[in-house]
């Protein structure tokens, strides 16, 4: 590549050849222009380069490349000295010009140029939180349907666990034959949605099992609440500080947010130009701010950090767009306008272009080649993941701390259990009685009908 920046290259047309005994070359723009021009090691590849293929295939010639060499399209300053691409095109330095060139009256005048490759316009680009989309901010948004899902979970199942816990540990009931069960799966949700509202809803657990995922779970309840309410203050705010930017007219009427276009091209050009009275003002205020960049890259890496607008042709946007996830352009374009390919004045290659132009949109090849340059590389991106909601994975410690506590106070419980097994199967020694027997009988007295476990006591009984 530093051999294309550094030494001229040129292409040889066959049919002209003879025309004119000299070689003539075809101007590129800059090699990190994507797509028209894009390097890949010591070759070059994009859109340009598949148009000047397909010409040179259709015409029948023969060509090398050059690079642009101060990286610019081209515009003419107070002495009437065109820079650029156009220049070197004026000056005889290249014979065709090949690039996003936008065809104008101006240009026009000073150099041939072949019927247009492709259509667009002028729009903005901007960061998609700074986009123009309505706010749709409800009670919900400040946790994303993730979130959510997940907080349904870990309620469903703290519920359970306060409610296995209840019945498995005999610090909570005792004497199941004999006592009512006070945590009823019913009650132990509605206990844990007490303490969700910061409301006591009683009776309390008396076991340390209990106890201990009843605090796990104030604990979770009370960081979730100062989360959602933290997160719902903050979108509040941003709401009401939010500027919807959906035209160049609210972009003028507003000024928390920078815009500017690149110095030297042809969409400065049409504000500067323009009578109408927003057009004026925007370029007024790019004039004052001196808010101009020199590429488009860097236009597209102001808009990525925010708080800037960059106004640019839209479908250089749109591939922006297709790139960069974060950025939105916006849907008015205005001042439409097309690309062309330039050649000095009287070249006789301009016909056969615009013949070999018009013979590839016909065929769909135009088409074909932006649907291969223009493919989005951006992988879709649903709202909830853009907007400020908080996603599980910003609370993962708070639900491993909830989980860690649940399986602490169910590990609580069967010990307590257990050791009630161990203390009656040595204290009824002499009926013969194993400490899995009498887990098995106090597991069936907890979670078996009155009946059976009242059967089981008579006989039991009357064993002995």
């Amino acid at each position: 590549m530093k051999g294309l920046k550094n030494k001229p290259i040129l292409f040889i047309v066959k049919a002209w050849h003879r025309l004119r005994r000299r070689s003539p070359s075809v101007l590129f723009c800059s090699p990190q222009q994507e797509p028209y021009t894009v390097s890949r090691g010591s070759e070059l590849e994009g859109y340009c380069i598949d148009l000047i293929s397909e010409l040179s295939k259709e015409l029948g010639f023969k060509y090398k490349l050059s690079l642009v060499k101060d990286n610019r399209y081209g515009a003419m300053d107070a002495s009437g000295t065109w820079s650029g691409m156009i220049g070197e095109v004026i000056r005889g330095e290249a014979d065709l010009a090949v690039a996003p060139l936008t065809l104008t009256a101006v240009r026009e005048a000073h150099v041939d140029m072949s019927t247009p490759f492709m259509q667009t316009g002028i729009s903005f680009l901007l960061r998609r939180d700074s986009a123009s989309e309505e706010s749709s901010f409800s009670l919900l948004s400040p946790f994303s349907t993730d979130m959510w899902v997940g907080i349904l979970v870990a309620f469903l199942l703290t519920g359970l666990c306060i409610f296995l816990v209840g019945r498995i540990s005999p610090t909570e009931w005792a004497e199941p034959d004999r006592e009512e069960h006070s945590f009823t799966l019913l009650h132990s949700f509605w206990y844990i949605t007490g303490a969700l509202t910061l409301q006591g809803a009683g009776p309390h657990p008396k076991a340390p099992s209990g106890r201990l995922i009843s605090a796990i779970w104030w604990l979770f309840a009370v960081l979730l609440l100062a989360c959602y309410f933290g997160n719902f203050s903050s979108m509040l705010q941003s709401n009401s500080k939010h500027v919807s930017i959906k035209t160049f007219e609210d972009l003028a009427n507003q000024d928390v947010m920078d815009y500017g276009t690149v110095e030297a091209g042809s969409t400065k050009s049409f504000f500067k130009n323009s009578n109408n009275p927003v057009y004026r003002r925007i370029y007024e205020h790019m004039e004052r701010k001196k808010s101009y960049v020199s590429s488009m890259e860097e236009g597209v890496r102001l808009a990525q950090g925010g708080n800037f607008a960059f106004i640019g042709e839209a479908v250089s946007l749109d591939l922006a767009v297709a790139r960069h996830c974060k950025l939105s352009r916006s849907e008015e374009a205005i001042a439409m306008r097309a690309y062309s390919i330039a050649a000095p004045l009287g070249s006789p290659l301009v016909k056969n272009l615009t013949m070999a132009i018009l013979k590839l949109s016909e065929s769909g090849e135009l088409t074909y080649l932006r649907q291969k340059w223009w493919a989005s590389s951006c992988v879709a991106v649903d709202g909830a993941h853009t907007s400020e909601a908080l996603r599980p994975h910003d609370l993962r410690d708070l639900f491993l701390l909830l989980g860690l506590g649940l399986g602490v106070g169910l590990l609580l419980a069967l010990l307590e259990l257990v050791s009630r097994a161990l203390f009656f199967a040595f204290s009824s020694f002499l009926s013969q009685k194993s400490c899995c027997s009498v887990m098995t009988s106090e597991l069936s007295r907890r979670f078996g009908s009155k009946g059976e476990s009242a059967e089981q006591d008579d006989s039991d009984k009357s064993k002995a």
